[in-house]
């Protein structure tokens, strides 16, 4: 090939380019506001669901609770398997939060992350807190915020720094996928974007109203959902929410942690009463000391020259009373006969299968849940906690070393753990404790401490100490389910309303028939000890509530007043001096009128208000609220008036009341309402003072 040739063919030409450093750079492209609104759904569902797995776990130390499965899985399943759209209830509710975060941002990318590590923290505490304590977060513990690091590093548990470790490398690896999104997005996350001035002000009106309106949605719903009758109430039941709350993190798990948690916020504890003030409860003060004068005039011990033992046993009834139901043998043949020989009756209840803590409040502190607004259903969570004046029979007692309480269960349940602290207990033994309970032995396959063990440990304490005491004892052998737990079960339920009962049914009944023969054993075995003491002690027994197993039996509307009336006595030992005394008006009465017919058994002197609430329940035996036959139920009936009984058992009409029982009553929502709500008039009047 020659030179010529060469130059004859066709060089391709190499052309570079260079970059221009003023030029502008590649535009990214923004993401369309669609696609915000799906990731704001998405991560939503993320944060709500980093809160139900927050009180969620495999295994509960409560057997009544749900495990993950149900809770977590279930939480959505729900929706298809029962219309139950309570998950979607706390996507609304934790959604308003989120929208409010991101219009006052207006930064998607920063906003999200920010909604995120809130959402994650409360999910480890709730971890944390029901790792530890059994107990979700209450409102109660927002008081925690005013405490300092180290009193909140003290709640963690033992290796607590690999729950928080795996929650900030979730959350690093959100951040990081934020970083990358507000990098990929043109607009960089700005949900509102507006260059002249009319933009700016339409944009920033539009801003405020995503503020304002779901603000004051989530501010009216949190006031509200407890109210019987509201629109929030009304609201969040057909969503699904089924209050629980006699176990907190059963009540998260079941309807969501914020939605359980909201529903404690304000609760409507009474009304206020048209002529409250400083001046009528001086007034009501002055009126029940004279009384009290008048009663102590012909009375000659004290009540604490004794000490005195409260037992609530759990779901203590006598199955041959239930109508419909006939038994080849008295369950209580003991108690049957303690009965005859001292103070003793039967209690009126509020609850059916359930409600157990609130016969405890009344029995604790002499209120009645007849005086409060249907929409306080559970004193111990909704009240206790934020009460500035918590006056209870124990602290008559003096010194916290002198109140104690038993529990053979969680200490949790019911808040009982804070609000007993509160109440002045130094002590509360439990399985959970810090204070441990000592007897904890079971009877065959039973789940549950019996109640033989419960006496053993409250022995114990009795004999600590010479000195008198108040006790406080709540049993949990008879407690549901029922599932012949029991060997060599001789008892046997049949109906008589021809038609038979069903083998779930019979066989709950039959083994509760057995759980309330031990205890008949074991109170009669635990008063003979007690009649061995020789200093004096005077016990008050009642069942809380029936057994929710009476399924033919409640499905008669007739038949509630039966399903809700439980045995009672006050016993008194030797030393004691009262033994075999026999109050008049003991045939019926409620928790609440325990310590003032505890008083007149021992011949004790009184306070103003217990000589308040003598002559209370000498013109109305017994009071409660409306009462439903419905397992767990906390949805109190607003319609209808209270139940009122008289000295035979049969319901009063509040129509009917003489003259001094409407003084009465007026005086008793006067009385509660200045002690739970008031600006607590009567707390330096000696009202709740026992004579020196």
């Amino acid at each position: 090939m020659t030179n010529e040739s060469v130059n004859n063919e066709t060089i391709e030409e190499l052309r570079i380019s260079t970059i221009d450093p003023n030029a502008p750079a590649k535009e990214r492209k923004e993401f369309p506001g669609w696609l915000y609104g799906v990731l704001f759904v998405v991560f939503d569902i993320i944060g709500v669901a980093a809160l139900q797995i927050g009180v969620s776990q495999a295994t509960t130390r409560v057997k009544l609770s749900n495990n993950m499965w149900l809770t977590g899985w279930g939480f959505v399943t729900k929706m298809f398997t029962s219309l139950n759209f309570v998950a979607v209830l706390n996507l609304i509710l934790w959604g308003m939060l989120y929208v409010i975060l991101l219009m006052l941002i207006n930064r998607f990318w920063i906003a999200t992350p920010i909604f995120l590590a809130v959402t994650f923290i409360s999910a480890v505490i709730e971890h944390f807190k029901v790792s530890i304590r059994y107990e979700a977060i209450l409102p109660s513990d927002l008081n925690f915020l005013k405490a300092d690091a180290g009193n909140l590093m003290s709640f963690m548990p033992a290796g607590a720094q690999w729950t928080i470790l795996l929650a900030v490398g979730i959350f690093a690896c959100f951040v990081s996928l934020f970083v990358f999104l507000n990098h990929c997005d043109g607009r960089h996350g700005k949900l509102f974007r507006g260059d002249d001035k009319q933009s700016r002000s339409l944009n920033a009106i539009v801003r405020l109203l995503l503020i304002i309106v779901p603000g004051t949605f989530f501010t009216l719903y949190s006031m509200q959902v407890s109210t019987v009758g509201s629109w929030a109430k009304n609201f969040s039941s057909a969503m699904g929410d089924m209050p629980s709350m006699w176990d907190s993190v059963y009540d998260a798990q079941r309807n969501g942690p914020l939605v359980a948690f909201t529903r404690q916020l304000n609760p409507r504890v009474m009304v206020k009463p048209d002529n409250y003030s400083e001046e009528t409860m001086k007034d009501v003060a002055a009126r029940y000391t004279k009384e009290a004068k008048k009663i102590n005039s012909k009375r000659s011990a004290n009540m604490t020259d004794s000490t005195v033992i409260y037992v609530l046993s759990e779901s203590f009834s006598d199955p041959s009373r239930v109508p419909g139901l006939k038994v080849n043998k008295d369950s209580m043949p003991n108690i049957r006969s303690i009965k005859e020989d001292t103070t003793s009756g039967l209690m009126l209840s509020s609850g059916y299968g359930g409600g157990t803590a609130n016969l405890e409040y009344m029995g604790l502190t002499g209120l009645s849940m007849a005086n409060f607004d249907s929409s306080l259903t559970s004193p111990y969570q909704q009240l206790v906690p934020s009460e500035h004046w918590t006056p209870t029979i124990n602290q008559l007692w003096g010194a916290a070393k002198n109140s104690i309480g038993l529990h053979p269960y969680e200490s949790s349940m019911y808040s009982r753990a804070t609000n007993y602290k509160k109440f002045g207990f130094s002590h509360f033994y439990t399985l959970t404790g810090p204070d441990v309970i000592s007897h904890q032995d079971k009877i065959d396959d039973s789940p549950y401490v019996s109640d033989e063990a419960t006496y053993q440990s409250t022995l114990e304490e009795v004999r600590k100490t010479k000195s008198n005491q108040f006790l406080q004892v709540i049993t949990m052998q008879n407690h549901m389910p029922y599932h012949d737990w029991y060997k060599h079960n001789d008892f046997k339920a049949s109906s008589t309303t021809g038609k038979p009962l069903k083998d779930d049914e019979k066989e709950s009944i039959e083994t509760y028939q057995k759980g309330a023969s031990l205890t008949d054993d074991a109170t009669a075995d635990f008063l003979a000890e007690l009649d061995k003491l020789g200093k004096p002690v005077t016990v008050v027994f009642y069942g809380d509530h029936l057994p929710g197993i009476y399924s033919s039996a409640s499905a008669d509307d007739g038949n509630s007043l039966a399903l809700h009336q439980t045995d009672y006595f006050i016993w008194s030992n030797k030393a004691s001096g009262t033994q075999g005394n026999k109050i008049g008006n003991a045939d019926y009465s409620s928790p609440n009128f325990f310590v003032a017919q505890a008083a007149e058994h021992m011949d004790a002197k009184v306070s103003p208000y217990l000589a308040f609430l003598t002559e209370m329940h000498s013109k109305i035996s017994a009071m409660e609220p409306p009462v439903v036959n419905n397992i767990q139920g906390w949805d109190r009936i607003p319609e209808g008036q209270n139940i009122y009984l008289d000295s035979k058992g049969n319901p009063m009409a509040e129509s009917d009341f003489d003259a001094e029982t409407k003084q009465l009553m007026a005086d008793y929502k006067l009385i509660q309402y200045d002690i739970t709500t008031g600006k607590n008039y009567l707390k330096d009047t000696g009202f709740v003072d026992l004579p020196e």
